[in-house]
């Protein structure tokens, strides 16, 4: 396909970078990414690649929009209070970028509807907020053999990397964090703290990663893992072992 001259003009700031160009920018525009979580890192995370013109993205999110949710979930504001977070995200995506096409999932991520969304999808990033669905959305990834692009925060704490574990010696999320929990597990509200522009960074950070993923330029992170305290100003990359004991990936 070659772009209009609509798209040259709005995605002309890609396009100029050496490293995208047009070609860079019809693959961006051919993608299917899956967004599980229209939260903290959610928010970002769809503005920025809606923006950078990733031509097919689909949300998961069964929750509703709630007060508390307005100090991060910057996608969302007090005309949504009540409404499910997906409704509200694509009406601000669609005002920002009516071409792209955004696919509204209202259901809870479960194993069930994980394995028949994702299917449809060639990346799945995790914006989500608890453990029990970073461990599925993890096992699914795997199965069906997808790139998994990770992202959490806590407090003033932040990772991003990115898991390939059905290639090679790759690891998976389990690998990382073998403390496998079921899904009636949640941590109690005193330890859910976190400070609304750290999520906004992480999840441009891992719109950025995205974006490299679908482009395949840059260093990856596969097999490695970013942290950011960004209370101690202190950054590093972290190596991935693949653990041979693991339940998910090691068979």
């Amino acid at each position: 396909m070659s772009l209009n001259e609509n798209q040259k003009q709005r995605y002309l700031r890609n396009i100029i970078l050496p490293e995208i160009g047009e070609s860079g920018q019809k693959k961006l525009l051919s993608a299917r990414v899956l967004i599980i979580g229209a939260g903290g890192l959610g928010s970002p995370l769809l503005f920025y690649l809606a923006a950078a013109g990733v031509g097919n993205i689909g949300v998961i999110d069964d929750d509703v929009v709630e007060l508390s949710n307005l100090q991060r979930q910057v996608i969302h504001n007090v005309k949504n209070l009540g409404e499910k977070k997906v409704v509200s995200a694509k009406e601000k995506i669609l005002a920002l970028n009516p071409e792209i096409n955004l696919e509204i999932f209202a259901v809870r991520a479960n194993r069930e509807t994980l394995r028949k969304i994702c299917a449809n999808y060639d990346f799945i990033l995790d914006a989500t907020d608890n453990f029990p669905t970073r461990f599925i959305i993890n096992e699914i990834s795997h199965e069906q053999k997808k790139p998994l692009i990770f992202a959490a925060v806590k407090g003033f704490l932040g990772q991003v990397s990115v898991f390939k574990s059905y290639e090679k010696n790759n690891p998976c999320y389990a690998c990382f964090n073998p403390n496998i929990v079921d899904e009636n597990f949640s941590l109690p509200l005193s330890e859910k703290g976190i400070l609304g522009s750290v999520a906004g960074t992480i999840g441009a950070l891992q719109a950025t990663t995205t974006i490299k993923e679908i482009l395949g330029i840059g260093e990856d992170l596969i097999g490695k893992i970013l942290i950011f305290d960004f209370l101690k100003n202190e950054f590093r990359k972290v190596k991935l072992q693949k653990n041979s004991a693991c339940k998910i990936c090691s068979n």
